[in-house]
């Protein structure tokens, strides 16, 4: 294994100034700091990310922990955060927590051993009781994608959740639909469901309470479930908002199980626009986060430093100025699994 003493032989210089190079301090002379930089080419040495974390107080890790790697929206994002976050010389130390409080303290606490330089964290709806245990960890940090309100002085980036359930309410309302179901993540998504109701109670719409289905799982299959169980007490149900893209794709497979087509029977609305939203059959209308704009404004929160591209759109300067939340707008997207209110039938009748 090549070593820094190697190295420091190969150049003719000491070890000290190999360790200099490797931190890009400025006190070495460009002819040395080439022939340096030469000899680790040659010899074709690493150096420790552990032995250079103790040199420099820095790791160039940041934690990240999310709910889940279950929902593409969370590996949709990490995807995004990992190759922003890569731009400033930083990986990611992934860490779930299945929505489990006591797993999220012990990822916290796994992070605090690793000695990472940052948090990003993803709000799994018990966050609120991680946040002494996460400012303990001394480092930067982070809350994303709060649906639920949060201390003062705890720099947030999320999404307007609210105003996502009130897109899709309006949505359905628009095409004149009355007899509406949700299915929905419940309570984490009460400010969606809220959303909603508020956009069609401006069109004299109610959502009956038997006609909200809350899913046993975060799943695809939980969606199914859950509108299965809806659909068939409820034929009279001519649309459907799903409080997430990944329940609303389980609200598909339960209407061609049941025999209602998509969107001649049923119209279906998701929230978060994943990847597979756009490639299902029918493609799935849903309201879309703006998820590149959040990972950019994490990084820049928790680096301090301000992406030339966020000239925000969603959030004006005086907002940023007067509060530690950046809340990003969403906006509708439709396809085809949305249609004007008809008359429902069964396949092949």
């Amino acid at each position: 294994m090549v070593t820094i003493k190697d190295v420091a032989l190969r150049a003719g210089v000491t070890k000290q100034t190999v360790s200099n190079v490797i931190n890009q301090r400025p006190v070495v002379k460009a002819d040395t700091r080439a022939r340096v930089e030469q000899a680790i080419a040659e010899l074709g040495y690493t150096p420790s990310l552990l032995a250079r974390g103790l040199a420099t107080g820095r790791t160039m890790m940041i934690g990240l922990v999310v709910p889940t790697l279950a929902n593409p929206f969370y590996t949709e994002l990490i995807t995004r955060l990992e190759r922003g976050l890569e731009v400033d010389g930083y990986g990611i130390a992934l860490c779930t927590t299945d929505g489990d409080p006591d797993r999220a303290t012990k990822q916290l606490l796994t992070l605090k051993r690793r000695y990472i330089d940052g948090l990003i964290l993803f709000d799994d709806g018990n966050v609120s009781r991680h946040l002494d245990l996460v400012r303990q960890l001394g480092v930067p940090f982070v809350l994303c994608g709060s649906e639920t309100a949060i201390p003062d002085a705890t720099p947030v980036v999320t999404f307007d959740h609210g105003q996502a359930g009130y897109l899709a309410g309006a949505h359905l309302r628009d095409l004149r639909h009355r007899e509406i179901a949700v299915i929905g993540e419940l309570p984490a998504h009460e400010v969606r469901l809220r959303g909603a109701e508020r956009a069609l109670a401006e069109g004299s719409i109610a959502i009956r309470p038997a006609r909200i289905g809350a899913t046993p799982t975060k799943s695809q299959y939980g969606g199914f479930e859950a509108a299965t169980r809806i659909l068939t007490d409820h034929p009279e149900v001519t649309a459907a908002i799903a409080t997430h893209d990944l329940l609303a794709l389980g609200v598909l497979q339960a209407a061609a199980a049941l025999g209602r087509r998509i969107p001649d029977d049923l119209s279906v609305i998701g929230i978060d626009d994943i990847s597979p939203a756009g490639e299902a059959r029918p493609a799935l209308t849903t309201v879309a986060f703006p998820i590149d704009r959040l990972a950019e404004e994490a990084i820049s929160a928790l680096l301090g430093s301000s992406p030339p591209a966020l000239a925000s759109e969603s959030v004006p300067p005086s907002a940023r100025e007067a509060s530690d939340v950046i809340s990003l707008a969403p906006h509708l997207v439709v396809r085809e699994s949305t249609a004007p209110v008809g008359g429902r039938g069964i396949v092949g009748a």
